[in-house]
């Protein structure tokens, strides 16, 4: 029977180490050709809604998650169906808003872990809602970090967001009034917001700087500007197909170079020893996440593995002839 699994649950077992290490397991695996990964797909619905749907398959494992979701009123809703390509049975229905995330969060960890300087105990995080918890918490798994700077617009959330995750991690968040002040001491910065236009610049950049960029999943989107992208000495993305449709940092920033997309790499591969990232403190680096299938793919694993084990989810009897 097919276990459907709900958002307290997932929480309670996906836990942000859990999420690197499934992050960067199945990065090895997408790097050595094990992973299947169908792009994100969307259309557009009446009223300015949207429907969103992507996929991916671990071969060797005979597994298969898709992810779809809504953005209906302002609101999304997300779902992760897990499949056994062995006995084409929907093991899993698992709520997605806390699987993501953590998964995206878990990505930037990845990429901090592989990218930022190993002398790094400072770092910024613009952005203040739910994937700003996580990019916050997962730099903090990969470093040890002595503070932290948060920049939202909003001052009383920023506020909030310094002190529940001061709470939270046992590490110094301040609240900053500007995302100039967030990254003055900042070795590591995520940018996880909302915003069309940039909300980094350049002249803030230090060198040996590592850039998280998650928010902008749009081709007219973006939280970088052309300056910012044209200091990073190394660029990885999750998926350079993926990124050439909807990473708006990217296509806007190499609009006067398109060259340089020849020079981004993915992050699979880095993880995986395929190539090289950082060589040395002074250069910037960036990571651009927009989110990629493989990641729901790993994560809906490890949940489905821990709630069968802990008796949690509900049974749900799909396909039964009698």
């Amino acid at each position: 029977m097919t276990l459907h699994i709900n958002e307290s649950e997932v929480k309670r077992v996906f836990t942000m180490p859990l999420a690197i290490e499934a992050v960067e397991t199945i990065s090895r695996r997408q790097a050595h050709g094990e992973v299947l990964l169908h792009t994100r797909r969307r259309f557009e619905l009446p009223g300015g809604a949207f429907f969103h749907h992507m996929a991916a398959a671990d071969v060797s494992r005979g597994l298969v998650a898709t992810k779809q979701y809504t953005y209906v009123s302002g609101k999304l809703k997300f779902l992760v169906s897990l499949f056994s390509t062995e006995s084409g049975e929907l093991l899993a229905l698992i709520e997605g808003d806390v699987l993501g995330q953590m998964r995206t969060g878990a990505a930037s960890g990845v990429a901090t872990k592989y990218l930022a300087r190993a002398d790094a105990r400072t770092a910024a995080i613009i952005g203040t809602g739910g994937q700003a918890r996580t990019q916050v918490e997962a730099m903090a798994a990969v470093r040890n970090l002595e503070s932290i700077q948060v920049y939202g617009r909003d001052a009383e959330r920023r506020a909030k967001f310094a002190y529940d995750m001061s709470a939270k991690l046992g590490i110094r968040v301040s609240a900053a009034a500007s995302s100039g002040e967030a990254l003055r001491e900042a070795a590591i910065v995520s940018t996880a917001t909302s915003a069309s236009q940039p909300v980094l610049s350049a002249k803030d950049i230090a060198p040996g700087m590592h850039i998280n960029a998650i928010g902008a999943n749009h081709i007219k989107k973006r939280e970088l500007d052309a300056a910012t992208v044209a200091r990073c000495d190394r660029i990885f993305v999750d998926s350079i197909e993926q990124s050439r449709q909807e990473a708006g940092d990217l296509q806007l920033g190499f609009a006067a170079d398109e060259k340089r997309w020849n020079s981004v790499r993915e992050l699979s591969s880095l993880v995986a020893g395929i190539c090289t990232g950082r060589t040395d403190n002074a250069q910037i680096t960036l990571f651009k996440s927009n989110g990629i299938a493989a990641w729901d793919l790993s994560a809906a694993i490890c949940i489905y593995g821990l709630a069968k084990e802990q008796g949690l989810g509900r049974r749900l009897p799909f396909w039964q002839t009698t």
